[in-house]
């Protein structure tokens, strides 16, 4: 059996806000296993939703770039904050960036690419590892692009111009004029930075993230002790509503938290006479998925000791 430690209690209490007696039972329930605890303690009601960021460990830097209908993401991990703050690793994250709008989506085809510089992405990469003596990563890239339109890039705390810890683009297609569509696409940046979408529409969320969902809605409702159709019918409620706040254009806008941003979309478009169709987005948070292994320093300490 796993141990149960005060940190893993922390931090499922932090991600669901049970209690510390029902976090430390779950936890035990699930043999350690802190995602199991999780959907334990949401079937049970003993935890809010989910918290969609739980925990973003690893350093480094997201950076942004959009150049004429195109724009690219890229995530560029360290080891420690204190890299993220050097000039040489940001300029090299920068530069990075401006070469995957040229490469597409693929992490391998940015490392062969030529990097500016002299040599290729990869070669400055292992350049950067060794001069700074911390190891450095790409780990993502995600582009999108209009055929008529605009693609609009929000950076939420930049720590210079188009880097930081959560970068934004939004891609969107129509026929009014820039002068409309770029504020229309900073607000809906700025939403999504901080209402997390998973998905543009319901169609794109994840199946086993629907699935895993849907198991946790069944369980809460076979606690309910009501007849079988009722169930059925609290189930597909929950993910009803787990799809409506979770896809963008469903997302409440944030700025008056009352208007789907579809409508918002739709009364830009009407109020400039013209068609605005939000087309895709990014949304890059600095480490999220990531998990940092967490690390007792006095055992550490006591081990290189011989203690």
């Amino acid at each position: 059996m796993a141990v149960v430690t005060a940190a893993t209690v922390k931090e499922l209490r932090e991600r669901t806000g049970a209690g510390m007696m029902d976090a430390k039972k779950a936890l035990t329930e699930a043999n350690g296993d802190i995602e199991a605890a999780v959907d334990a303690l949401r079937a049970k009601g003993l935890a809010t939703a989910q918290k969609k960021s739980s925990r973003t460990a690893a350093e480094g830097l997201v950076g942004i770039e959009v150049a004429g209908l195109k724009g690219v993401a890229v995530e560029v991990n360290s080891e420690t904050d204190f890299v993220a703050k050097n000039d040489q690793f940001q300029d090299f994250v920068r530069k990075v960036t401006s070469v995957a709008l040229t490469t597409g989506d693929d992490v391998e085809a940015l490392k062969s690419a030529e990097y500016p510089d002299g040599g290729s992405v990869g070669d400055k990469l292992t350049s950067s590892i060794a001069t700074i003596g911390e190891n450095q990563s790409i780990r993502r890239i995600k582009t999108v692009s209009v055929d008529q339109g605009v693609v609009v890039s929000y950076m939420h705390n930049a720590v210079a111009p188009n880097l930081g810890k959560i970068g934004v683009l939004v891609a969107l297609e129509g026929d009014v004029a820039a002068d409309v569509l770029e504020p229309l696409g900073k607000q809906i940046g700025m939403h999504i930075a901080a209402a997390f979408p998973l998905a543009l529409n319901a169609d794109g969320l994840d199946a086993e993230l629907i699935a895993r969902e849907r198991k946790i809605a069944e369980e809460k409702a076979a606690e309910s002790g009501k007849p079988a159709e009722v169930q059925a019918k609290m189930v597909d409620g929950a993910i009803a509503k787990f799809a409506k706040e979770n896809a963008l254009l469903s997302q409440l806008f944030v700025i008056d938290n009352k208007t789907p941003i579809a409508d918002v979309v739709a009364k830009a478009a009407k109020d400039a006479g013209g068609k605005i169709t939000l087309k895709d987005y990014v949304r890059f948070q600095l480490g999220e998925g990531i998990e940092k292994e967490e690390t007792d320093f006095a055992a550490e300490v006591a081990a290189a000791a011989g203690l």
